[in-house]
């Protein structure tokens, strides 16, 4: 199977899961945006090696990245290499030089070594056709900051809860679809993007 490469567009507060933030993977050249659900700690992990900040003490991800250079291992490139039942999995592909060697990881793990060790991420076709969501080229570009204007976060903060998509028509769905893309709240749009192709498969 052909590689798709990702880069990562965005991390946010998610909007259906307490707690939890959504990671936005943009694919390279094209304009499908893969989300997912990641905790808090990683969502920091990432956060941080990203804006370049160097925390007090080392933190995990930091950690196994020392203790991988120490003994000459490179992570060459992440794959999420799979998607069962809303859950990805993703490998680590590492290499001394002389031999290499894939370990599984969860995605947000991942990532976050992915970010330190500024190598590649990639997916396959088929995971970005089942969980990707399409929006124009000018609505997200990759280039956008990874943190969104404090008054853009005021106002997402204030939305209401998503309604319940099985009491709406699939004509009200897409409406609804097209709103969260342009108010950026992709892992919002993968939910009703999954409520629509339920119902086209019935």
């Amino acid at each position: 199977m052909n590689k798709i490469k990702l880069e990562i567009a965005g991390l946010s507060f998610s909007q259906t899961q307490s707690g939890a933030y959504a990671l936005v993977l943009g694919e390279e050249g094209g304009n499908r945006r893969l989300p997912i659900i990641i905790g808090g700690f990683e969502a920091q992990a990432i956060a941080v090696e990203l804006e370049n900040m160097t925390p007090s003490r080392p933190l995990t991800h930091d950690l196994f990245k020392s203790f991988a250079l120490a003994y000459k291992i490179e992570i060459l490139e992440v794959i999420i290499y799979n998607l069962k039942e809303g859950v990805f999995y993703s490998k680590l592909i590492c290499s001394d030089g002389t031999h290499q060697e894939e370990i599984d990881a969860r995605t947000s793990d991942a990532i976050a070594m992915a970010v330190r060790f500024n190598c590649p991420i990639y997916t396959y076709e088929f995971i970005l056709s089942q969980a990707g969501v399409s929006i124009d080229d000018d609505q997200l570009p990759l280039d956008e900051p990874k943190e969104k204007p404090k008054e853009k976060e005021k106002t997402k903060e204030k939305k209401k809860a998503p309604p319940e998509f099985t009491a709406l028509s699939e004509e009200e769905l897409k409406e609804s679809l097209m709103k969260a893309i342009d108010d950026e709240a992709y892992e919002l749009a993968s939910k009703i993007r999954d409520e629509l192709n339920k119902r086209n498969k019935s």
